[in-house]
């Protein structure tokens, strides 16, 4: 009896281990990738030089400026940018109980692209600028920021209104999700039909997803919203392994599935609307990573949250930083090196599982 407990016990302390090890390694990745994306851009700095800045006791005062008001801002973007999109992904996908949840399955991107593309035309806030960042400017950016964000919040509240009346299923707000991601297509193609071409250059420019968008102001807001929800969904962990097992299984086990379910698909979509609507639309991550961590170490969320928050936080701050270097220097899109990353590697995790 005494042995097959202390087995049992040595089996889960090595299970609990692989998870943590896994996080562990997450973090100290992070921290050299941290180091390294300050360091590299037009002008690169040596390493020793970043921690010095990042210290106060930079020798040289250009290092300091590009360290403290350039590249820290836009590191710090893509972490918390990546952590919350992966984390939200993963969040929908574990209580929907499909494998296709992501906050743009599910039509926020698609709103957020439509508000922004509506400021720009009716409310006349995107023009042609020559300068050296590029041609087009988005002349007043908060009013921008603010349409997209308020259709965001639109489409999550839709969807979870949809899904109280269907009594908060998981099919019925994935199809309500994709339903109202073709609405907000077709408005935005509608829209950029009558566009001039100041208007229609304005709202492809903000699509493009961009860290350096980010100033200290917005990272203040992102990070407060971004840290609340994963707050919030590590103490849900329980209640989403429970939901994993059935909705009949959970309630079996005392969770209010319906509440926790739409409260969580809610925190999820708040996040995905204020990160989308300050830095544009960044695809993949929040689909890619719960997937493949899920397959690194297992569905059990008190793991896989803070993992995928973590993964999420690598690939955008290595997808950052590779599209600062490609073309250096000139700047790519982050959106579109996740969507070069993203596509194979969720493709390569299809075709294995199939095999499997």
């Amino acid at each position: 009896m005494h042995f097959a407990e202390g087995s049992l016990n040595s089996e889960y302390s090595r299970y609990i281990g692989r998870k943590t090890g896994f996080i562990i390694l997450a973090l100290l990745m992070l921290g050299f990738l941290i180091l390294y994306s300050i360091s590299k851009g037009a002008a690169n700095i040596p390493i020793i030089e970043v921690v010095r800045a990042l210290a106060g006791t930079a020798e040289s005062n250009r290092f300091s400026i590009i360290v403290r008001h350039i590249r820290l801002p836009q590191v710090l973007a893509a972490i918390i940018a990546g952590g919350g999109l992966a984390i939200a992904g993963a969040v929908m996908q574990s209580i929907l109980r499909n494998p296709l949840g992501s906050p743009f399955t599910l039509g926020i991107s698609h709103a957020a692209a439509f508000g922004a593309a509506f400021a720009v035309m009716i409310l006349d806030t995107g023009t042609m600028a020559s300068s050296n960042v590029g041609a087009v400017t988005i002349s007043h950016p908060y009013i921008t920021t603010g349409m997209a964000f308020l259709c965001c919040l639109l489409a999550s509240f839709f969807i979870v209104a949809v899904a109280r009346m269907r009594g908060a299923s998981p099919e019925s707000m994935i199809l309500a999700g994709v339903a109202l991601g073709a609405l907000f297509t077709a408005g935005t193609m509608f829209l950029q039909f009558f566009a001039d071409d100041n208007q229609l250059a304005a709202m492809v420019f903000w699509t493009f997803g961009d860290i350096a968008r980010a100033s200290w102001k917005e990272l203040a807001v992102l990070a407060t919203v971004t840290l609340a929800a994963t707050l919030y969904f590590l103490l849900n962990a329980w209640n989403y392994n429970a939901m994993d097992a059935g909705d009949e299984t959970a309630k079996g086990l005392g969770v209010r599935v319906e509440r926790v379910r739409l409260l969580g698909m809610l925190a999820a979509s708040l996040v995905t609307a204020v990160i989308v609507s300050f830095l544009g639309i960044i695809g993949f991550v929040g689909l890619v990573c719960p997937h493949m961590v899920r397959r690194l170490i297992g569905g059990d969320n008190r793991f896989l949250l803070p993992a995928t928050a973590l993964v999420g936080a690598v690939l955008l701050l290595v997808s950052d930083t590779a599209a600062r270097l490609v073309l250096s220097p000139h700047l790519l899109p982050v959106s579109i090196i996740t969507a070069f990353m993203g596509a194979p590697v969720f493709i390569f995790l299809i075709i294995k599982g199939h095999r499997r």
